[in-house]
């Protein structure tokens, strides 16, 4: 559905001679991995970059309903929301295109991984689900560190092929992709995998504290304790130095288990 426009909102139309893509994350507007993103895709397309001011890592799908949302016009084609990556998504269709769609959306790249149990939380894979249920073919793309250092280049090199390749081709709207690449040089990575959902272990992830009143509080963390052994999937890949690619529905619903519920009467239990 469109939107009006926010007067006070300018962004700098024009007839598309090149593919419109769509710049968001969740680290922020001045993260490195959207930076290194804005200079891999900017030579062959046009760009509109809105992404939070702040850090929103971990927000899942969370929508700020209800509550004031500022947007700062760094310039023409940039923008900072100060809110989470699914508003960012919002505004940027409903009131900095007018309700237009952007050609494709890229969110990311994230300083970290999003495989197995991460995509639940991940506000980067939330943005690229919020693309797809506008319509708008969506990836989502993550570094995932070997090390301590974070290396950008490999994963906004991908990204680039990616989004010729998805733009070329297309994909059903059903379906994002969430793509994992090694933070390690390109000649370093082991090639390319299609993969399925993972499973990691996480240790210790909720802890006790107090403060200095004595007061009780609790931190939820949790380390990575190493993942499931799973030939294809994405925590398998990236441990083999692969580049990860999966694909995940919108759709939630498992249909198969739809028709073994059907067997078990439930449609004739009474409230």
């Amino acid at each position: 559905k469109k939107m009006p426009r926010d007067k006070n909102i300018k962004y700098a139309s024009r007839r598309r001679k090149k593919p419109l893509i769509l710049l968001t994350n969740d680290d922020g507007i001045n993260a490195k991995g959207i930076a290194a993103l804005e200079n891999a895709l900017k030579s062959f397309a046009d760009l509109l970059i809105v992404a939070p001011s702040v850090e929103q890592s971990a927000m899942s799908h969370s929508l700020s309903l209800r509550k004031p949302l500022k947007c700062e016009e760094l310039s023409p084609v940039k923008f900072a929301v100060g809110g989470t990556p699914t508003d960012c998504v919002n505004l940027a269709v409903n009131f900095i295109l007018k309700g237009d769609r952007p050609d494709l959306l890229v969110s990311g790249i994230n300083h970290g991984p999003n495989l197995g149990d991460d995509i639940h939380y991940s506000g980067t894979v939330s943005a690229a689900l919020e693309g797809g249920l506008f319509g708008i073919p969506s990836i989502a793309v993550s570094s995932v560190p070997i090390s301590s250092h974070f290396e950008f280049s490999a994963a906004a090199s991908f990204a680039k092929e990616m989004a010729k390749i998805v733009l070329k081709k297309g994909f059903q709207k059903d379906v994002i992709l969430n793509i994992n690449v090694p933070s390690l040089t390109a000649d370093k990575i082991n090639g390319v995998e299609i993969t399925f959902q993972g499973q990691k272990h996480y240790s210790d992830v909720t802890h006790v504290k107090y403060d200095s009143n004595g007061d009780k509080f609790y931190l939820i963390s949790g380390d990575e304790a190493g993942h499931e052994d799973l030939p294809g999937s994405d925590c398998n890949a990236i441990h083999m130095g692969k580049i990860s690619i999966t694909p995940i529905r919108i759709d939630m619903t498992h249909k198969q288990f739809m028709d073994r519920l059907k067997k078990w009467g439930l449609q004739n239990v009474k409230a």
